[in-house]
């Protein structure tokens, strides 16, 4: 039979985790980090990163492997999980990636381009426009030359912005449109793709109840012991979902309820993003429900089962 990997992606709180969980459970399977966030040492809570204690004895990969002051790109991304999803199937083991970076998901499956290199004085202007209009100009800039680089790149996230600004002005075309001209690092392999959706209202729900537990196991202390150990706030993470937030309360921006319902409403727009992104995805069988749901998990391993047969 041909190697294959299980790919389980989605919108935030779906349950991707859970079902990941239950599918490598099942299939003597190890898990393959699949969130931009995770990657990063010492960003816990705000990330929701399963704990060491809950994974159950499942290997889990690409979880905790950078510093927060490091660079790590989508592109060094599909060369580690490419080069993990081979070593877990030398092992006689099921690959199963998790996870709701599109663009990673995107840069394994179908490769990235190399891209020109660096341009210093363009990327001085860009960030000069930055500092003088803020960075959403930036962003606004962005929406108008490349719109789907524009729905993933979050308004705020100054590096990735200047970058696809940077693509755009050097080459002409969009950073999306040279997706085309790349090739997969595991374009030999098959990727059986699960995508999970729930209903915004539902999602809201999750997303409340989760930035709720997140205060209360301590994210502003987490916050607190990263700015004591020297991280520059203007380290990678602290620009994402959760952790910006959190900081600007920390900064007196806001109080703290204000904080928590401005967090849920950005998740929610993420979720919408991320939906809209996955849909784009060939060949990804989606499945309406919660990853922790038995009947999901049924589902969804009732379609292994089904690719098992026919391979």
């Amino acid at each position: 039979m041909k190697p294959f990997v299980v790919a389980i992606l989605g919108p935030t709180a779906t349950g991707k985790s859970a079902l990941a969980l239950a599918v490598a459970g099942r299939y003597d399977g190890e898990i393959i980090n699949c969130d931009s966030t995770a990657v990063y040492r010492g960003f816990d809570i705000g990330t929701d990163k399963i704990a060491p204690a809950d994974r159950r004895g499942i290997p889990h990969h690409l979880i905790d492997i950078v510093d927060p002051t490091d660079e790590y790109t989508a592109a060094q991304y599909a060369r580690d999980a490419a080069a993990i999803i081979r070593d877990v199937h030398a092992r006689g083991r099921l690959p199963v990636l998790a996870g709701g970076t599109g663009f990673y998901f995107r840069a394994l499956t179908r490769g990235l381009f190399p891209g020109p290199g660096r341009n210093a004085a363009l990327r001085q202007r860009l960030e000069s426009i930055a500092e003088r209009r803020g960075v959403a100009f930036l962003h606004r800039l962005l929406r108008k030359v490349d719109p789907e680089s524009a729905r993933r790149i979050q308004p705020r996230d100054l590096k990735r912005l200047v970058r696809a600004l940077e693509v755009f002005y050097l080459t002409g075309r969009p950073l999306t449109a040279h997706f085309a001209d790349t090739a997969s690092p595991i374009a030999d392999l098959d990727v059986l793709a699960v995508g999970l959706r729930l209903p915004a209202a539902l999602i809201a729900e999750r997303v409340t109840r989760r930035v709720d537990d997140q205060f209360a196991r301590g994210l502003l202390d987490e916050i607190r012991t990263m700015l004591a150990r020297a991280i520059p706030e203007t380290a990678r993470p602290f620009g994402g979902l959760v952790y910006r937030q959190a900081l600007e309360h920390l900064h007196g921006v806001r109080d703290e309820d204000s904080t928590r319902a401005l967090i849920v409403q950005e998740n929610r727009r993420y979720a919408r993003r991320q939906l809209i992104w996955f849909r784009k995805e060939p060949n990804l069988s989606w499945f309406d429900g919660p990853g922790e749901s038995s009947a999901i998990a049924a589902a969804v391993m009732h379609l292994i089962d089904a690719y098992v047969a026919r391979a």
